[in-house]
């Protein structure tokens, strides 16, 4: 299997996440458990099935997490230089409407665009990889093609 980049803050951050699934959201849906079933008939029961219900979901993210955190391959950004990689913080500046906007390129798993975290897999994020400061980039977007002129490129 192929390693899963992560940058340290998002593999603490996805390692914080297990830890709390395990030891506060799995005690307590079994709690839940318990006393939905103490209320009797389990086949009319909706606060059984709910409970059960959100059980699957973290067990399946609890796997989720653990596959990730198996595979990762932890990359440390504050030695990194020079042009846009996995890891810089890009600022950007829109050609169109001079909005500036700032970006970290990161692995899929810590991507979160609200947060500023960009998907290296992203067009915008492919876009990037590779420039510099000063280059412009042209991106195609469902709306149609932006384009942006790079402003700066940090590695913290």
């Amino acid at each position: 299997m192929d390693k899963i980049p992560l940058t340290k803050a998002g593999y603490d951050a996805l390692n914080a996440e297990l830890k709390h699934l395990k030891s506060v959201e799995r005690p307590a849906i079994i709690r839940a458990i318990a006393e939905a079933r103490e209320h009797g008939d389990l086949s009319e029961n909706a606060e059984y099935h709910s409970a059960k219900e959100k059980q699957s979901f973290i067990e399946g993210r609890v796997k989720e997490l653990e596959g990730v955190i198996s595979l990762a391959d932890v990359i440390d950004t504050s030695k990194m230089s020079g042009t846009a990689k996995f890891g810089a913080m890009v600022k950007l500046v829109d050609e169109d409407t001079d909005e500036e906007k700032s970006y970290q390129i990161v692995g899929e798993h810590e991507a979160d665009i609200e947060n500023g975290k960009l998907n290296m897999k992203s067009p915008l994020a492919r876009a990037l990889i590779g420039k510099d400061e000063g280059d412009s980039v042209e991106v195609r977007t469902p709306g149609g093609g932006k384009s942006y002129e790079i402003l700066e490129i940090n590695y913290s």
